[in-house]
């Protein structure tokens, strides 16, 4: 999944739940994109920290927040 794809399907998800903060939408995707997209997700959160071993979900959430915040660029 390319990371414009992973954004578009976080705001997808965000306007399904208005209401969350953003960690929980990115929990939201994370379960919706399935078990092998989170693997794939928590094995680069795992990469960019160069460490071997980690939990899968909090680290395929935090990739998905890495990307929308990076993406999403500084605040005016």
């Amino acid at each position: 999944m390319t990371e414009d794809e992973l954004v578009v399907e976080f705001a997808l998800t965000r306007l399904d739940h208005p209401g969350l903060d953003l960690e929980e939408v990115a929990a939201l995707v994370v379960r919706r994109v399935g078990p092998d997209r989170m693997l794939e997700f928590a094995g680069r959160t795992l990469a960019h920290r160069d460490e071997l071993r980690g939990a899968v979900f909090p680290a395929a959430v935090e990739h998905v927040l890495r990307v929308v915040l990076t993406l999403r660029g500084p605040r005016d």
